[in-house]
């Protein structure tokens, strides 16, 4: 099964998100994908907007791309995916990073930490989180390298929420094919096309030595691009630049990444009329794939 959503970037423009995710829900769409950068002023809060989002919505599901955790600390952070869970009956799921930008996590209060530091943390953080959500234990007592917890777990979510990490160096990649439920690759600026491959490989070899089937681990690509009426000539073989092309020129490129690699869901990133552009992504590019990969039309 190959699943679909689209990126919101948090603007103070909140009528036009709540214009895309409508779109995004008639459209058969499945993820909704928030950008969460607390630190960013011209941005509102992810968090917030997901729940404001999810609010006006009944099947989409809803993750933050990508919590950073050196800003939304473990316990906190569990209570409020867990509560966001319990809210929309079960329609959340958590990307989480590491931190991607020490300069701003520094500037806005977060803890200073080398790269190699915020991976020790964030695999610190992935087990914290995982045993806040359990629900079975009394309290939660933690006295790690980062992270020192003595709490009593809240209410937990209303499914088992999907830890879905943004990785992208070897390091990272192997800590997601370890620990993690699904990787949210990042976009090709900070992963090129040619280097998703070798990403993928690097994950499955790492959960394979931690005795798990690659396959539970869900590869999730996010395309950066402008659903075009003529054809376009990018490159999405090598490079950064952002696909703009046909219906046609999308499906193409999406069916590849489905046959040859694990990718199973795919986050669409506007580069402009973000409305339109959702729109033309879930009516004319998702039947295309699907087509392609001979199964038909489901979400008309």
């Amino acid at each position: 099964m190959v699943d679909f959503g689209v990126q919101v970037t948090p603007t103070p423009d909140l009528a036009l998100h709540r214009e895309v995710v409508a779109a995004a829900e008639e459209g058969g769409l499945t993820y909704v994908g928030v950008q969460d950068h607390p630190y960013a002023a011209t941005q509102v809060d992810a968090m917030a907007l997901i729940g404001d989002l999810m609010s006006r919505t009944e099947r989409l599901r809803f993750f933050p791309d990508v919590a950073p955790l050196p800003l939304r600390p473990p316990a906190t952070l569990a209570n409020l995916s867990a509560t966001l869970d319990q809210l929309s009956g079960g329609r959340f799921e958590l990307g989480l990073g590491a931190g991607g930008y020490p300069r701003a996590i520094t500037g806005f209060g977060g803890a200073q930490r080398t790269p190699g530091e915020s991976l020790e943390a964030l695999e610190e953080g992935i087990g914290l989180l995982r045993a806040l959500w359990t629900g079975g234990a009394d309290r939660v007592v933690a006295d790690g390298k980062y992270y020192s917890l003595n709490t009593r777990p809240g209410p937990p979510p209303a499914h088992d929420i999907g830890i879905w990490v943004g990785s992208v160096g070897p390091r990272s990649l192997r800590l997601t094919g370890r620990l993690a439920d699904g990787w949210a690759a990042p976009i090709p600026a900070y992963l090129p096309y040619q280097d998703l491959a070798p990403a993928n490989a690097i994950i499955d070899e790492a959960a394979k030595a931690a005795g798990r089937d690659p396959a539970d681990v869900l590869r999730i690509a996010q395309i950066v691009g402008t659903v075009t009426d003529r054809p376009g000539d990018s490159d999405t073989t090598h490079g950064d630049a952002p696909l703009r092309g046909t219906p046609g020129q999308w499906a193409e490129f999406i069916a590849k990444l489905v046959t040859e690699q694990p990718f199973r869901a795919f986050v669409f990133w506007p580069e402009s009329d973000t409305l339109e552009q959702t729109i033309r992504f879930a009516r004319d590019v998702v039947p295309e794939v699907e087509t392609r990969l001979n199964r038909g039309p489901t979400r008309r």
